[in-house]
């Protein structure tokens, strides 16, 4: 089962990362209504990023070290940036 890490951007304009074996299903349970408590009130979501990783193990840790960036290195990660900031 192929897993992917993906980052949804609400209509806030705050960012929502999650994982899934299904992203376009997926963010459509967001758009539903249906998905994470935190996008719920913030619709609609837009999938801005996403990342295949090997197994559900390999995202989990992956969704906690992208969950741990600051707004910018998330910006920098969307946009294909490699930078840090420091």
């Amino acid at each position: 089962m192929d897993w992917q890490v993906y980052i949804v951007q609400c209509a806030d304009e705050t960012f929502y990362t999650g994982i899934t074996n299904n992203v376009p299903s997926r963010v459509d349970t967001h758009n539903a209504g249906k998905g994470a408590k935190y996008t719920k009130n913030r619709l609609p979501v837009l999938l801005v990023y996403q990342e295949n990783v090997d197994d559900k193990s390999h995202a989990l840790k992956r969704e906690r070290e992208i969950k741990k960036l600051s707004r910018l290195q998330k910006s920098n990660l969307i946009n294909g940036m490699n930078l840090t900031t420091t």
